[in-house]
């Protein structure tokens, strides 16, 4: 069995999911939504920190709070699973589902099918990943009762369009650190944010700008305020963020990921990115400005970064090294990272090879473990 959305039901799918950003409390509702839409049993979003081994966020949807009691102890194996899934190739941008990866016994020998889903008449499970960084992992996994079968393609190809919003959510949540931003104290709450974060309209003219977005600007840093409009110190990244903002007002279910992780700072200066949210709709979001469009979040990942440097600086990791490291903590595949370094696959498996060496490691699983425990470096 399978189910497909019309357009306005896929639009009202992701206005609640962005609405969720500003207001972490409408998770519960919009993860019913999801699974609902996917004929799943259930649905739990998990982001976790990988330093302190804890979850800063669990949100669950058909969990009875009994076997929600059971998650914990069986939470390691399936984070293993998914990271391993992760580093064999597999996209960020595509959901992983049980049966297409792994057989039929392979599933039932999991600790997790066995004390967990079995039990409940689980027969399927779909990984979406939604954010990876040396201290951060986040990830929504559902559950397909027998009833319905396996997951199929139409499913999978449901949740594809689904996982750009999903990341965008997550990732401005988790840098608002899960805070709620109301209309009444708009200015008191940005202002406490580190991150910059400037309000524009369909024109990128700017409406308001926090402390931090308005000190980059006076300083000539990575936002600029161009005769009152939004632009940065780079034409690609202006471009990029003057189209997400353009669809945000237009089509926001269309934006998929332009305008999500916009690199703002030179490739060989720490990284500095932008991430842009639609606040045209919803009923939460357009509470904020009404004429603000687009709402646009400057992070520039300091302690991820400071991690990154203490792994550098630690083992002596060349510039092209760390380059390469920096990839693969943010979940690239070999693949992957080298279309971003714009260098070949043997040039980023040769650096990767080197790192495993100095590093004395052998999986880019243990490579992102490591990471997780380096204590950031002094700046």
């Amino acid at each position: 069995m399978t189910v497909r959305l019309s357009s306005q039901e896929l639009s009202d799918l992701v206005g609640q999911i962005y609405d969720c950003t500003l207001a972490p409390d409408r998770w519960e509702t919009t993860l019913h939504a999801i699974k609902d839409s996917l004929l799943c049993e259930y649905a739990f979003l998990r982001l976790d920190n990988l330093a302190t081994h804890t979850s800063l966020v669990t949100r669950n949807a058909g969990i009875e709070p009994a076997w929600l009691e059971c998650l914990p102890a069986l939470a390691p194996e399936v984070a293993e699973i998914l990271v391993q899934v992760l580093i064999s190739g597999h996209s960020q941008d595509a959901p992983s589902i049980a049966s297409q990866y792994m057989t039929r016994e392979e599933i039932d020998a999991t600790q997790f099918h066995q004390k967990w889903g079995q039990p409940q008449g689980i027969a399927d499970y779909m990984g979406l990943f939604l954010l990876q960084s040396p201290t951060r992992l986040a990830a929504l996994e559902l559950g397909r009762h027998e009833r319905h079968g396996v997951l199929t393609g139409c499913e999978a190809a449901l949740a594809t369009l689904l996982i750009p919003h999903l990341r965008r959510a997550v990732t401005i949540s988790n840098a608002l650190d899960l805070a709620t931003v109301e209309k009444e104290r708009l200015a008191e709450t940005l202002d406490t944010l580190r991150l910059g974060v400037v309000l524009a309209d369909e024109d990128s003219r700017i409406l308001h700008a926090n402390r931090s977005a308005e000190t980059m600007m006076r300083d000539g840093g990575f936002v600029r305020d161009g005769g009152g409009r939004l632009t940065t110190g780079s034409a690609a990244a202006s471009a990029e963020i003057k189209t997400a903002i353009g669809m945000a007002a237009r089509n926001e279910s269309g934006i998929g990921k332009t305008g999500l992780a916009v690199r703002l700072s030179h490739e060989s200066a720490a990284p500095a990115v932008a991430h842009v949210l639609p606040l045209a709709r919803g009923e939460v979001r357009t509470r904020l400005d009404p004429a603000a469009v687009a709402a646009v979040f400057i992070n520039t990942g300091g302690e991820d970064e400071a991690r990154l440097r203490g792994v550098t600086a630690a083992f002596a990791l060349t510039p092209a090294e760390a380059r390469v490291l920096s990839r693969i903590l943010s979940g690239r595949n070999v693949n992957e990272a080298a279309h971003d370094l714009g260098v070949a696959a043997s040039t980023v498996r040769t650096h990767l090879d080197n790192v495993f060496s100095k590093t004395g490691v052998t999986r880019q699983a243990e490579l992102i473990r490591l990471a997780a425990r380096m204590a950031p470096a002094t700046l």
